[in-house]
């Protein structure tokens, strides 16, 4: 039977993060470790032992990371996540009745909901989580993570990423990390258009919606930095922006916890 790993590095967790609802956490775990579990799910850890996590934007108060160790001890550290003020609106009027959809739109939006089901699905490896990530276009902020509609006392959808109008059509944006192109539409899908979907690596994944032009293709590796593509309004928009999410897994992340503020005299 082979001896247990020995143990290398810190024997505690190191971790800097964003510790709040739509937040994350990157950090190292302690020497030795075998598996790494966030609330009872596995996590993956590099092989120097980095890793990242992240939570939801309805994460509740406590998280708790668990690391097992080769000789049978653990390390647990307790993560206590933030909440948030969201953007919250009343509304005084009865939500939207939901568009007419036929068999045809049924039909059309299930095989988009499957493409962008396999794309989160694909491993790359890439390390561009590990990066510090930048504004993939700037401009103003029309629309805000985590922003949500109330209508006469019944919630609608919040909005999962952030908007950035940038005055028209056909305006670059860039990479905000390193990845690899898990999924580029060939034809505009029914609701987000012609989009665009980059894996970061260890679960982390970026989606840009409503472009008006795709620059890289399906399994391209791109470099944070980069232009991908260019802002347009197709797929359900009233106007020229580019809509960018960020998730982990099943998580749906602030995009503006990975860069920081936009530029204060852009930002209005």
């Amino acid at each position: 039977m082979p001896a247990p790993p020995q143990a290398r590095g810190p024997a505690t967790f190191v971790y800097a993060g964003e510790l709040t609802q739509g937040g994350w956490l990157k950090g190292t775990v302690p020497g030795g470790t075998v598996a790494l579990t966030l609330d009872g799910a596995p996590v993956d850890v590099a092989p120097d032992g980095g890793f990242l996590v992240a939570f939801d934007r309805d994460a509740p108060p406590a998280a708790t990371l668990i690391a097992r160790l080769g000789d049978g001890r653990s390390v647990t550290a307790a993560l206590t996540i933030a909440p948030r003020a969201w953007e919250i609106e009343n509304v005084a009027v009865a939500p939207r009745p939901g568009e007419l959809r036929s068999a045809e739109y049924e039909r059309r939006r299930a095989i988009e909901l499957a493409q962008i089901k396999t794309a989160r699905g694909v491993v790359t490896g890439s390390q561009g989580w590990r990066q510090d990530f930048v504004w993939p276009a700037i401009g103003r902020i029309s629309g805000r993570f985590g922003a949500q509609r109330v209508y006469r006392g019944t919630p609608g959808a919040y909005h999962s990423g952030i908007d950035i109008a940038t005055g028209g059509s056909g305006s670059p944006y860039v990479a905000p990390a390193d990845g690899v192109v898990i999924l580029a539409a060939e034809a505009p899908f029914t609701l987000e258009g012609n989009l665009l979907m980059i894996d970061h690596g260890n679960g982390l994944n970026s989606a840009f919606l409503h472009s008006s032009k795709l620059l890289v293709k399906a399994g391209e590796a791109v470099h944070r930095g980069q232009a991908i593509g260019l802002i347009g309004m197709t797929g359900r928009a009233t106007g020229p922006h580019l809509h960018w999410s960020l998730k982990w897994r099943d998580a749906r992340l602030d995009p503006i916890l990975f860069t920081g503020p936009m530029p204060p005299t852009l930002a209005k």
